[in-house]
């Protein structure tokens, strides 16, 4: 017999957790299902909503495009002034701006204290490993103190064994991006770690358990020898960025105490994969989908599923009657009212490709491109490739659409599955920086319709 529920998610990233607390908070029984890990812990932990126009719309506040549509090249200062510019398709054109802001909302009940930067509309620029700046609407309360708009001079600090972050040329790249404080940095060896193979967990772990570690002197409290460490080195500086590695369950608290030693604020700086922010975002993630009384099924993937024909006023729909996964080889059937599909895009595998065709794997929803695969890409690596964008078409509703005769009709797939994340097309989320962005306002509302659905 199949396993029930109002609301199956399948996907358990950004999107997917988001549209499971939203459907649960329409008081429907919820299950999410994943295959793998979250990506979360391959993000940086920030939470963008439109950091830069799309190619191909006038920017429309502070940056110069020249006029040509040709999109802008300076960071959007106030990204909810701007998308009511975004194209139609785009996924916040679907939704509408106040969907976008009651997502944030949403995500600042979840968040709570761990996250800054709801106060105001306006992009925040936060300095990341590679020494640019990204702009983004929430961050991590551990890099609140390193925002570029502080006019205070900064110390970063990199360490030996950790050559992802080279301090000495983020804070060139920084000077070089006329940033309104003065940077330098600095290479420290880290207390207790010795060999540049560490997992970036043990880096946290020391700290967070505050382990005795060899100081030169004897032996020592971690955190009190990284203090020493930096403190011998501080010049005028007002503020540390240290990598983001001050801890896992704990990272505030470990800041909290460098800053009493060295009297100063302390900062972290997002890292690349693997990112202990996106960790503790997950974590943070999970802990609400628990509380909220979701159930999570991890480690089976959704290998199939039984449509049947539904009534939608005169035209026959049809709808997903359960779907199937795969449990240690074993077919087990998953039934639900509503389905959302948030299993990510090309890089989450939640869209595939062949030589012949782009497809979605599940329920083979239609994603539009073209018949030649070499117009898929353009020439030049850092152009506007259209794969980019490749995705499903959706409703406002975030329906997705059937395709008729080669292009978007208005009839829909099925009528019980909505889409979210990174699996919608009509965006390019690095380009743009807004793919945390499009997973919470387009999973809030895809759990949310399917949630009210499902309880009606």
């Amino acid at each position: 017999m199949a396993i029930e529920d109002d609301v199956l998610v399948i996907g358990g990233g950004l999107a997917g957790a988001t549209a499971a607390l939203s459907a649960a908070e329409r008081d429907a029984t919820v299950r999410l299902v994943s295959y793998k890990q979250s990506t979360l812990r391959h993000a940086s932990g920030l939470i963008d909503v439109l950091g830069y126009m799309p190619t191909g719309v006038d920017e429309v506040n502070d940056g110069d495009d020249g006029g040509d549509g040709s999109g802008t090249e300076t960071p959007l200062v106030d990204p909810f002034e701007a998308i009511p510019s975004l194209p139609e398709g785009h996924p916040y054109e679907r939704v509408g701006l106040e969907t976008v802001r009651e997502a944030l909302l949403f995500f600042d009940s979840i968040a709570g204290d761990a996250y800054a930067g709801e106060h105001t509309d306006a992009n925040a620029l936060v300095p990341t490993h590679g020494g640019t700046v990204k702009p983004t609407a929430r961050y991590p309360a551990t890099t609140a103190a390193g925002i570029a708009s502080d006019p205070r001079d900064a110390l970063l600090v990199g360490f030996e064994t950790l050559p992802d972050f080279d301090a000495p040329l983020a804070s060139a790249h920084l000077q070089a991006a006329e940033v309104p404080f003065e940077s330098r940095g600095i290479t420290l060896s880290f207390p207790g770690i010795r060999r540049s193979d560490a997992k970036i967990t043990r880096y946290a772990h020391i700290l967070e358990r505050d382990e005795s570690v060899d100081t030169g002197a004897g032996d020592g409290p971690a955190r009190a020898a990284l203090a020493h460490a930096i403190g011998t080195e501080l010049e005028d500086e007002s503020r540390v960025g240290l990598p983001a590695v001050l801890g896992d369950e704990h990272a505030d608290t470990v800041r909290r105490d460098l800053e009493e030693r060295l009297g100063i604020d302390v900062f972290e700086v997002p890292m690349g994969p693997p990112s202990l922010p996106g960790i503790r975002l997950e974590e943070l993630l999970y802990d609400a989908l628990e509380e909220a009384g979701v159930r999570v099924t991890t480690g089976v993937p959704v290998v199939d599923y039984e449509p049947v024909d539904g009534a939608n006023g005169s035209d026959t729909i049809e709808r997903i009657d359960h779907v199937v996964v795969d449990r240690n080889g074993q077919q087990v059937p998953y039934s639900a009212q509503q389905y959302v599909l948030a299993t990510g895009g090309l890089v989450g595998k939640g869209v595939r490709s062949d030589r012949d065709r782009v497809f979605e794997p599940i329920f083979d929803c239609h994603v539009a491109h073209s018949a030649d695969r070499y117009d898929w890409f353009v020439d030049d690596a850092f152009g506007d490739h259209p794969f980019a964008q490749f995705g499903l078409s959706v409703d406002r509703e975030l329906r997705p659409l059937e395709e008729s005769d080669g292009e978007e009709a208005d009839d829909i797939e099925f009528s019980n599955l909505r889409a979210a994340g990174a699996i919608l097309g009509g965006f390019d989320a690095a380009a743009e920086k807004s793919a945390s962005g499009v997973s919470l306002a387009t999973g809030y509302a895809a759990g949310s319709r399917a949630g009210q659905e499902a309880s009606e």
